[in-house]
């Protein structure tokens, strides 16, 4: 509470930035730089997956590091609704996804990367499909999953609330796309995943963190030449192509530190993130 008597945000009060100045100048952080989070790291030996329209294996842009993935169908006949075909050499559907992957590819060159097929040519699909994606990608060993799509449908969010609290504590850095409209989106809205939304900025490594959640992070995602289907590349701007730069970020680390958790690697963000570390200077 200020003077006036107004209640001010955490974040805006006087002691809380003089802590967060001592803790990133001369406090235990003070050693978590970006060259110790992802110095000399190429993303090797940590796999991503890209739950999207799928990714296109041969494109130039994600240089043969495509190993495989799934497309998750409908099926009314199945079980759970759901049909899982091994998707060895992947196409795209609408470009979309291999814009995604290829941003993933540029950061972190050495990362594998896995195709996730939900959505179809139109960019639509099922929320249980995209429930399904993300499940597979959990229990197939990904490391980081990329997720440049969401719903606003309140009905699901147990279900991908649950999803994604099985992805953090089996240690799978879940990085949602906050929605382009304002609305809200899941998963984007859990503490448990990365959330990020776009900033105008051009350098891949300079992303911010957001002091006032859900949005956690903002990276590169304004008027960005991005690699498309049929060998193609066109110039896009949406959150969806800030959260590979993150995921991007995210794999570094991952490939540097293997040991750390989603908690950690989110500690890690944020203290190399462009807006707290001025704060340090």
């Amino acid at each position: 509470m200020n003077e006036e008597g107004q209640v001010l945000p955490a974040y805006s009060q006087p002691f809380l930035q003089t802590a967060i100045r001592e803790l990133t100048a001369r406090g235990p952080l003070t050693a978590i730089t970006p060259e110790w989070a992802w110095g000399g790291s190429t993303g090797q030996g940590v796999r991503v997956a890209v739950v999207d329209t799928g990714i296109e294996y041969d494109h130039p842009a994600v240089g043969g590091m495509v190993r495989g993935g799934v497309i998750v169908e409908w099926d009314d006949s199945a079980k759970d609704k759901l049909r899982y075909i091994p998707d060895d050499q992947p196409i795209d559907l609408a470009g979309h996804g291999t814009a995604c992957a290829a941003i993933i590819h540029g950061i972190a060159p050495e990362a594998e990367l896995y195709s996730v097929r939900v959505l179809g040519r139109n960019m639509g699909g099922k929320a249980y499909q995209f429930a399904g994606g993300v499940d597979w990608a959990v229990e197939n060993g990904m490391h980081v999953v990329n997720l440049s799509l969401s719903t606003p449908k309140q009905d699901y969010f147990a279900m991908f609330h649950a999803l994604a609290d099985d992805a953090y504590f089996k240690n799978v850095m879940l990085v949602s796309a906050a929605s382009n409209f304002d609305e809200p989106s899941l998963p984007s809205l859990y503490a448990s995943v990365f959330s990020v939304a776009s900033h105008a900025g051009k350098d891949p490594f300079t992303y911010y963190y957001n002091p006032t959640p859900p949005v956690e992070f903002g990276a590169p995602g304004v008027d960005l030449r991005v690699a498309w289907k049929d060998h193609g590349y066109g110039t896009s701007t949406g959150n969806s192509f800030a959260a590979p730069h993150i995921a991007g970020i995210v794999t570094l680390i991952k490939a540097k530190h293997p040991e750390l958790t989603p908690f950690q690697v989110k500690s890690v963000l944020w203290a190399c993130a462009a807006n707290v570390r001025r704060e340090e200077s």
